[in-house]
């Protein structure tokens, strides 16, 4: 398998074409990354920001250039002697009707060749949850008439600007009674219809209707549009469809879906002939040579991962990399029998907290956050969180298994019991699913099992309690037919709850320390260690050495210095806790008390001013009116998603607007130029943590790029990025001026000017990969050890080597250095540190990889003698 360097993760949309991305190939040679690591590229919903709503997984979006924009960019790259690693969507599709198989079923139901392609209950209306009320309100309502749609080339039930097409079986009753000849001819031609000459009849269609005269098309439009209300209702109940409120999606939709995007229909990949169709293109770009890797997201999705995988390894051969979307929980593993590199790196990220996060200091942090917001902990709010989804979010999902585990687990049990006992064991699931197929569990999977029915067991009693040891025997043993859809469908609802309720809704909820809310991460984390992240280290080394190595991605929930900023309030809880005692009474006049309590709530008025430390770029100065204008905007996207995500006291399906009105108005008025005791406050309050997240942003670049795994930089990020969640992180970088820093940087500035431009990082990260270039086996095979870091300051050093036969990497950074800066200089704080070094890594000679120089070292470096210290990368000769 061929390992990238490094790579450099490119979102295209969003003013990201395939003919701007050439222009940024000159930049990524100059930095030196090895593949560039690209967002969904295939067709995609009209306007689609992101790409994961594919419409065709065999064409290129027209929207970034198509085939010819793609092929200029393909062959750029290999000019320029750059890989291409492509993120491909085997999960699902837009349930749209711009997805030509989406729509064949919409219009000819079971019967269309792509009836099977979805997740789709056939005992039932296919459901379109698109209306803004019910079916028949919006009839009465008149947003709901039959029209003949030219453009296609069908009748359909059009509501607002969209057209969906009815059945050809049922255009008959509808066209009865049309004047002229034209509604004569389109019945006739629809009586023959069939789905699998679906393109011909519709082309035929299209060619009757446009030869016809246009006072003909006048007059049937005209007759279908003033159809009486019944007629309109007959037609529609005649369809395998039924147009029904958004809202019911979460209760009763008839599909698979992603999460619960109603608009994402789920996949069926693990049938061979639906793998096939939904990856012929990505296919030919691979045997071709001109993709080289594939990242499969959200891999978890799928019915059968490990059997999608090997039949993907297997088509691609064995040389391709291939890395997959996984959230992995602490203790949890990546199958060993999966054929891939790895994940894309949450983990990483949950591992490097433990270098920056004061845990002596958590208690303090706990009481202080307790005091002002409250005492509710995290894993009630998750608790709580889970059951929210299950009870409305997940409701139709719930419904599906709970008639599944009754076909299944014999009649001994009713509807009520099974549903219980379902809803406990989601509950207490620790990770995100197992992974059984049509045999017995595995140990591992089994183990999780059994805890989570142990932990539910508490909960339950009588028939509920029978129940759950019946299910529990299903998805443990092996199964056949009903009771292999049972286990299937289970293992494909707790990811989604999970990451709903955690990363969704209680990352929203609780406020501690906003840094640890990100992707894979344990908000509530407290025994936290340099000792924990060598053991993460030295298991990510034997298991996956060749993952992605990742510190932002476009689902992180802040930027990755924005982060590093956040960690350093964990040092000094009280000096922040004061801070925001103050703010929150230079602030009171802004808070609105509204029927169910102050707007913002105290909670809510902590995360903000935490939001607010880590997305405010340049904390040494005060930006001028125009410039906060522009944060201002942004932050409120940031506050509206914050609310609705919590589901709280606002939501995207009940948007309570006066209360986001409310503090909206509140985040507006803190930014106020009118603000300017609590901005100078802040400011100054800030500037101390800022200084440490620079030093922390730098170590978190130089241990990304060191650590066992592959690095990638996320577009911008190789400059100091502070984004919040997306959309933010997904805003266009400012290329040019990330060029120009680079090109103008001598060495390794770090600087007071150099950090706070982002110079520091970018440079170091060029410096970095190409150090990765020039030892690549060292780095992509090396193992990794910890060293033994000791003397005044020794907490707030971390130490490792890496070492692949005679080739050595010794790597030593700062982390933890809020009171240390407070003394002065950070360069001499760690005078004092000596690093100890085994036998096989002393005595011997080592190029400064980042100031120039050699160092000789015995069986001890000492830091003091050391240039260009606290950041140290040391190679062997």
């Amino acid at each position: 398998m061929t390992v990238p360097i490094a790579t450099y993760r490119l979102q295209f949309r969003n003013g990201m074409t395939f003919d701007k991305a050439i222009t940024l190939i000159d930049h990524w040679k100059a930095l030196g990354i090895s593949h560039l690591y690209a967002s969904p590229i295939f067709a995609a919903t009209e306007g689609s920001t992101h790409g994961y709503d594919v419409t065709d997984p065999n064409a290129f979006d027209v929207a970034l250039g198509g085939r010819e924009g793609f092929d200029r960019l393909s062959a750029a790259l290999k000019a320029a002697d750059i890989g291409l690693i492509l993120d491909i969507v085997p999960n699902h599709m837009a349930a749209s009707l711009e997805n030509r198989w989406w729509r064949s079923v919409v219009e000819w139901e079971d019967q269309s060749p792509y009836a099977h392609y979805y997740d789709i209950d056939w005992s039932r209306p296919l459901t379109i949850a698109e209306l803004g009320k019910s079916f028949d309100e919006a009839l009465d309502d008149a947003e709901i008439e039959i029209r003949l749609d030219e453009v296609a080339g069908n009748l359909a039930l059009g509501y607002y600007e969209s057209n969906i097409p009815l059945h050809p079986s049922s255009y008959s009753a509808v066209l009865d009674g049309a004047p002229g000849t034209l509604g004569a001819k389109i019945s006739a031609l629809a009586a023959s219809a069939s789905a699998q000459e679906d393109e011909a009849f519709h082309h035929t269609m299209q060619t009757l209707m446009t030869g016809s005269s246009e006072s003909d098309r006048k007059v049937l439009s005209s007759f279908l549009a003033g159809l009486p209300v019944e007629r309109v209702k007959a037609a529609h109940a005649a369809q395998a469809f039924r147009l029904v409120h958004w809202k019911t999606a979460a209760s009763d939709l008839s599909y698979r879906r992603f999460f619960e995007v109603a608009g994402l229909a789920g996949l069926r990949v693990e049938a061979p002939d639906v793998f096939d169709a939904a990856h012929r293109l990505v296919l030919e770009l691979v045997k071709d040579g001109t993709v080289d890797g594939l990242r499969i997201d959200h891999v978890d999705g799928l019915a059968d991962p490990e059997g999608y995988l090997k039949t993907l390894r297997d088509a691609v051969g064995p040389d391709v990399y291939l890395v997959v979307e996984k959230i992995i929980e602490e203790d949890e593993r990546v199958p060993a029998s999966w054929p891939i590199a790895g994940t894309t790196g949450y983990e990483f990220i949950a591992a490097l907290a433990h270098l920056f996060v004061d845990s002596s200091q958590a208690k303090a942090l706990d009481a202080a956050y307790a005091d002002f917001a409250g005492s509710k902990g995290y894993a009630a709010i998750l608790t709580d969180a889970k059951q929210l989804m299950l009870d409305r979010n997940f409701e139709g999902e719930i419904k599906r298994l709970v008639a599944l585990a009754g076909s299944s687990v014999g009649e001994a049990y009713d509807a009520k019991a099974l549903e219980q006992a379902l809803k406990a064991l989601i509950t207490a699931f620790p990770v995100y699913r197992t992974y059984g197929t049509r045999d017995a569990l595995g140990e591992d999977d089994r183990e999780i099992l059994d805890g989570a029915a142990e932990e539910a067991a508490r909960t339950l009693s009588g028939d509920s309690r029978e129940a759950l040891d019946a299910i529990v025997a299903v998805l443990s043993g092996a199964t056949e037919g009903d009771a292999f859809e049972f286990r299937s469908r289970f293992q494909q609802v707790t990811g989604p709850i999970m990451a709903k309720a955690m990363e969704d809704t209680a990352f929203y909820r609780y406020h501690r320390l906003l840094a640890l809310n990100e992707v894979g991460g344990n908000p509530a984390e407290e025994e936290m260690s340099i000792a924990h992240f060598h053991a993460a280290m030295q298991r990510r080394a034997a298991e996956q050495p060749h993952a992605i190595t990742t510190t932002s991605t476009h689902d992180t929930k802040r930027g990755e210095d924005a982060r590093a900023r956040l960690y350093a309030i964990s040092e000094a809880p009280d000096v922040w806790a004061k801070a925001v005692a103050r703010w929150h009474d230079m602030n009171a006049h802004l808070i609105q008390t509204l029927a169910d309590g102050p707007a913002p709530e105290p909670a809510v008025e902590w995360a903000l001013y935490q939001a607010l430390a880590g997305a405010w770029e340049e904390t040494s100065a005060m930006p001028d009116a125009e410039a906060l204008e522009a944060f201002k905007e942004r932050f409120s996207a940031y506050v509206e998603k914050m609310l609705r995500e919590a589901k709280e006291r606002s939501d995207w399906s009940e948007v309570n607007e006066d209360y986001e009105n409310a503090v909206q108005a509140f985040a507006g008025g803190l930014l106020s130029p009118n603000n300017k005791a609590f901005l100078n406050d802040f400011l100054k309050a800030v500037q101390p943590f800022a200084e440490a997240g620079f030093v922390n942003g730098l170590t978190q670049t130089l241990v990304k790029m060191t650590a066992p795994g592959v690095p990638d930089v996320y577009q911008g990020s190789e400059r100091a990025d502070f984004s919040l969640v997306d959309p933010d992180n997904r805003r266009m970088p400012d290329y040019p001026a990330m060029a120009s820093l680079l090109e103008s940087a001598d060495g390794f500035p770090f600087d007071t000017t150099a950090l706070a431009s982002g110079q520091a990082k970018v440079a170091l990260t060029a410096g970095l990969i190409a150090a990765r270039r020039a030892s690549p086996d060292l780095f992509q095979d090396g193992d990794y050890r910890a060293l033994e870091v000791s003397g005044e300051g020794s907490d707030s050093v971390v130490a490792y080597a890496r070492r692949v036969g005679d080739a050595a990497a010794i790597v030593i950074a700062p982390c933890k250095v809020l009171a240390l800066l407070e003394k002065g200089a950070l360069e001499r704080a760690f005078d004092a540190i000596e690093v100890s070094l085994p036998e096989d890594l002393a005595d011997r000679s080592y190029r400064n990889v980042l100031q120039g120089g050699t160092v000789d070292a015995g069986r001890a470096l000492h830091m003091r003698n050391i240039s260009g210290a606290p950041y140290i990368l040391l190679i062997t000769e």
